[in-house]
C-alpha cells in the first residue's frame, strides 16, 4: 500500500507568509521560520516554500528567509519562485532545499526542466502548475496565476514529465483558498496520464477533503496552507483520522 503525504505550504512575500483566495486578497499570516519550526514538530511529511512574487517582479528568490527555514527543519524542503536558470537551482539547493520547483521559468524555457533533471536528478525537479478552467478547458497560468498562457495544462503536465520532472504540484486556481475540497476532476485528468507522484494543491478545508482526495486515487500527497496556518486542522489529528479510515500515513 502506498503511504500518502501531507505537505504544508509557505507562500512567502517580502519575508512573510501570506495567504489569499483564488490567488487574490492576500493577507499576512506569520513568520516563515516560526511556521517551519511548527510544521517540523507537527508531523508534516515535507514542506514547500514559494516566493510567490519573485517571477512576477522579475527577481531572484529571497534567500535569507529560505536559509533560516532550512536550518529549522529535518523534513524534505521544496523551494520555488523565480527559478529561471540552473544557477537558481544551485542557489536554492545551496540554501538547504532538497527539491526545486519550476513554474513560470519552465513555461518561458521548457528545456530548464530537462537541464535541471540531467544535472541534479529527476527527483530534484518538481514541476508546479497553476491551472484554471477557461471555456471548459484546463489552461496553464504563469506569473503566480496572473497570466493565461493559453497552454493546455494536461498536455503540459505530460510534456513536463517526459522532459524529466520527477514530481508534479497541481494547483487549482478555481478551488484555491475556497475550502470546498480539492479539484478531483482536474487531478484525475493529470494523474491518469503521468507516472510520477502528483501533489494536489488548492481547496482543502477540512479533514474529509483529504480522505476524498486519497480515496479518489488521484494524488500521492495533499498540500494545503491556510487550514494548517490558522490551526483549523492539526496535521497529527489529520493523519490519525486518515489512518483510521484506511489511508496509510506516516505517523
Amino acid at each position: 500500500m502506498i503511504t500518502h503525504r501531507i505537505i504544508p505550504c509557505l507562500d512567502v512575500r517580502n519575508g512573510r507568509v501570506v495567504k489569499g483566495v483564488n490567488f487574490e486578497g492576500i493577507q499576512d499570516v506569520a513568520s516563515p521560520v516560526e511556521l517551519a519550526r511548527f510544521y517540523n514538530e507537527s508531523g508534516a511529511d515535507e514542506l514547500v516554500f514559494y516566493d510567490i512574487t519573485a517571477s512576477f517582479e522579475g527577481r531572484g528568490l529571497f534567500t535569507d528567509a529560505l536559509k533560516e527555514v532550512a536550518s529549522e527543519i529535518f523534513i524534505p524542503l521544496t523551494v520555488g519562485g523565480g527559478i529561471n536558470t540552473l544557477e537558481d537551482f544551485e542557489r536554492v539547493l545551496g540554501c538547504g532545499a532538497d527539491k526545486v520547483s519550476v513554474n513560470s521559468g519552465a513555461i518561458k524555457d521548457p528545456t530548464l526542466i530537462e537541464r535541471g533533471a540531467k544535472k541534479y536528478g529527476d527527483q530534484c525537479v518538481v514541476l508546479s502548475m497553476d491551472i484554471k478552467r477557461v471555456d471548459g478547458k484546463f489552461h496553464l497560468f504563469s506569473k503566480g496565476g496572473r497570466i493565461d498562457t493559453g497552454i493546455d495544462a494536461i498536455q503540459w503536465a505530460v510534456d513536463g514529465v517526459n522532459r524529466g520532472a520527477g514530481e508534479l504540484v497541481v494547483n487549482s486556481i478555481d478551488t484555491d483558498g475556497v475550502k470546498n475540497g480539492f479539484d478531483i476532476e482536474m487531478l484525475h485528468e493529470i494523474q491518469s496520464r503521468v507516472s510520477v507522484p502528483v501533489i494536489a494543491s488548492g481547496g482543502a478545508g477540512k479533514k474529509e477533503d483529504f480522505l476524498e482526495l486519497f480515496n479518489a486515487g488521484v494524488a500521492d500527497a495533499g498540500l494545503a496552507a491556510s487550514i494548517f496556518h490558522f490551526k483549523e486542522v492539526y496535521i497529527k489529528d489529520l493523519k490519525k483520522y486518515l489512518n483510521d479510515n484506511n489511508i496509510e500515513m506516516r505517523v
